[in-house]
């Protein structure tokens, strides 16, 4: 029995009313991602689009620790997951 993270498919992605993310999201170690301190952003990187098409310049594809690349992320509490905006790929 899990708990519902959205009314819908188009509510988590669309950004329509209720697509704030309801429940708790946990890491594969099984942490809070939401509160736990080990991730201060809380983004979700998806490199996509706002209608769900690969970003090609802004995935982070390619990416290395001395690259000033930047791929696309949405912070978890905003409410649509594929808004997104630039962020350099190297923040944790």
């Amino acid at each position: 029995q899990g708990q519902l993270l959205a009314k819908s498919w188009s509510s988590l992605f669309g950004g329509q009313s209720g697509a704030a993310l309801r429940g708790p999201i946990y890491s594969f170690n099984g942490r809070s991602v939401l509160v736990d301190p080990l991730w201060p952003r809380r983004l979700a990187w998806h490199g996509s689009t706002p209608r769900g098409g690969h970003a090609r310049r802004w995935d982070c594809q390619g990416w290395h620790s001395a690259g000033a690349a930047e791929g696309m992320a949405t912070a978890l509490g905003e409410g649509r997951l594929l808004a997104g905006h630039r962020h350099n790929c190297s923040t944790p």
